[in-house]
């Protein structure tokens, strides 16, 4: 694989046992590019390692004053000079290809992870996790791959050059290929408390720097509340905890460095010391000991390699254990028993909440969270809440291990297929559908919807029946001053507000603005079913009047379920259900369940038990009449 073929057509199905089985699959997958590299290196290394004698040889004629046998020398020293330069420079150009498509092979496991898991990734992985994995620590188990071709080479040379010595010269060469099994692994046992260290340091930066995201999306409510000194102590504390680590770490690595100079430089130093007794007594030659002394000097090129894989390991096995932790997450879906996208009632058995066909209904819950679970439900995500607990349990930092997180989310998704009966939509459960007709047919807007940079035409630019346009979608979510902000904002279009710019997130529009926006975007799609959660929660009530009578008309026809709380737009539904404690207790008509049911009142009107019991008739009518006027001025 070259880089310019790249992205791979299929990166393949990953191991995810474990984070050092993953390292492995990646440099079995790449071992084409990794024997390439490998070869270079030993091309390199070798040409290296003929220096020595080649020095040796030419001090030996210049000693026996040989003209011929010094020109020898001195063309092959040339030739060597030519092969190391070529060497080096293809291994570089080879392991740095490694690095970039082992990377790539990565990034493209986790946007296909995320393609197929969708919203349900951010509920089992936090959202800054995810985005740790693709960019930095993609690049650490990147170096990791690029090393271990170098690595290998390394360690071929060096036995290469052991066994060369011992048969050139068996009274230094044996003490040389003694001395190097004892220097390669001499900074073995601190490589654990490093590996500690710098996970602590990571660790501790993870927080720090989540710290400082919170502070810095929330900078406007601690402008207000004067709260800006009490986070900035707090990310001051937290940043001292990570230079603190970061120096003990960085103390561990310069001990394994300082190993690795002192114990190559006391070999250097016997080698010289005894090489030196035997020439004395002629038992070896000057050149001899030059060779001998020349390899010995060029083997400590080879041990910094020991040293760079056990750095690039130490740094790439949690890189790659927070991979596997989201790559092991997968969706079970039931093979399909349905060949057309069904239509009619939407029904969910666990709540007894039923919207018929072609009505708008109203849902009321006083629990938020409880009415956010539900419409994640009707939308056929059928494991919500065992993704919520396990957002809960995850600690977004990669700690656990991740066989046994995927083993978890496999027995939860079990545990809730046998438990947990799917929505119906026709009578025909969701979870027996195509993931993309369910989608298709059942669609979720959430109470805090995304907005992608991008042209307003651009956004929406969405799979759609093609029934709905996009001026009767926004016309009925109510965004002519939207559109006359953008077409204000829209010099360089000729006021076209379809063309203009919209910034990431919508952060150059208001929060009403942004709902609307994205209501508009649901609208278009024009699905069978369409569930909204606290669409108009952002805007003021002559504004929510008009979006819920804009809803209505524009999905005359159409199944469409509301979570609300507001009556106005309450009043407007064909059929208000009223679900306590994760159960339907009541249904009808807005005005009705007013008058009957003081569960469904206090949540409407925010009573309390007290005003309740104090209540009159009397009240309730005045209560009512005043939100029938509010109604018919809006």
């Amino acid at each position: 694989m070259q880089i310019r073929d790249l992205p791979y057509p299929d990166p393949g199905d990953p191991d995810v046992r474990s984070g050092p089985h993953f390292l492995f699959w990646l440099g079995r997958n790449q071992l084409r590019g990794q024997l390439k590299s490998m070869s270079w290196g030993l091309l390199h290394q070798c040409s290296l390692a003929g220096l020595p004698p080649a020095v040796g040889f030419a001090v030996q004629a210049v000693v026996d004053r040989s003209g011929s046998r010094l020109a020898w020398a001195g063309g092959l020293i040339a030739v060597l000079g030519v092969l190391i330069a070529l060497g080096d420079t293809m291994l570089h150009r080879t392991a740095v290809t490694n690095w970039i498509t082992a990377a790539a092979r990565v990034q493209q496991l986790l946007a296909r992870k995320t393609a197929e898991l969708g919203a349900a990734l951010t509920r089992r992985v936090a959202a800054g996790e995810v985005v740790a994995v693709s960019t930095g620590d993609v690049e650490k188990i990147g170096w990791f791959v690029e090393a271990l071709s170098r690595f290998a080479a390394a360690a071929a040379a060096l036995v290469l050059i052991c066994v060369g010595l011992i048969l050139y010269l068996p009274s230094l060469g044996v003490l040389v290929a003694l001395a190097m099994p004892l220097l390669a692994l001499a900074v073995l046992p601190l490589l654990p408390r490093a590996t500690r260290r710098a996970d602590l340091q990571r660790e501790k930066a993870g927080k720090a720097t989540e710290l400082a995201s919170d502070t810095v999306a929330g900078l406007r409510v601690l402008r207000g509340i004067g709260g800006e000194e009490l986070f900035l102590g707090r990310y001051r504390s937290a940043s001292q905890e990570v230079r603190k680590a970061a120096v003990r770490s960085a103390r561990m690595w310069s001990l394994i460095s300082a190993i690795q100079v002192l114990l190559p430089g006391v070999l250097l130093i016997s080698l010289v010391v005894y090489g030196a007794t035997l020439a004395r007594d002629g038992r070896i030659e000057v050149g001899q000991l030059v060779t001998v002394y020349s390899a010995a000097s060029l083997l400590l090129f080879p041990l910094r390699h020991f040293e760079e894989i056990a750095m690039a390991y130490s740094f790439s096995r949690p890189s790659a254990q927070r991979a596997v932790r989201v790559l092991s997450l997968h969706r079970t879906d039931r093979p399909s028993t349905v060949d057309a996208t069904p239509t009619g009632d939407l029904y969910d058995p666990v709540t007894g909440l039923m919207a018929p066909a072609g009505l708008f209904t109203a849902v009321v819950c006083g629990d938020p969270d409880e009415a956010g679970r539900l419409a994640e439900r009707l939308g056929g995500h059928a494991h919500a809440n065992a993704d919520s607990d396990e957002a809960g349990n995850g600690n977004g930092n990669g700690a656990e291990d991740p066989a046994e997180n995927a083993a978890r989310d496999s027995t939860n998704d079990a545990t809730s297929e046998q438990k947990t009966p799917s929505v119906l939509l026709g009578g025909v459960p969701l979870d027996e559908l195509p993931l993309d007709s369910a989608r298709t047919a059942v669609l979720v807007q959430d109470k805090d919807p995304v907005l992608l940079s991008g042209t307003l035409r651009e956004l929406l630019d969405v799979p759609s029946s093609g029934r709905v346009t996009a001026k009767d979608a926004l016309s009925a979510a109510q965004c002519g001053d939207v559109l006359d902000s953008l077409a204000q904002a829209s010099v360089a279009t000729d006021g076209d507000p379809m063309t203009t710019r919209i910034t990431e997130r919508g952060r150059s529009l208001s929060g009403g603005q942004r709902q609307r926006l994205a209501l508009a975007r649901s609208l278009v799609t024009d699905p069978e079913a369409l569930v909204l959660d606290e669409p108009t929660s952002a805007v003021d009530s002559h504004t929510e009047a008009r979006v819920a009578a804009g809803i209505k008309a524009l999905r005359q026809g159409r199944t469409t379920v509301a979570f609300a709380s507001s009556p106005l737009l309450l009043d407007l539904a064909d059929r208000v259900v009223l679900v306590h404690r994760g159960t339907v207790v009541a249904v009808g008509a807005h005005r009705e369940l007013l008058h009957t049911d003081p569960r469904y009142r206090a949540v409407v009107t925010r009573e309390t038990d007290d005003e309740i019991a104090v209540l009159t008739s009397q009240d309730a009518i005045k209560r009512i009449r005043t939100i029938e006027e509010i109604e018919e001025r809006a």
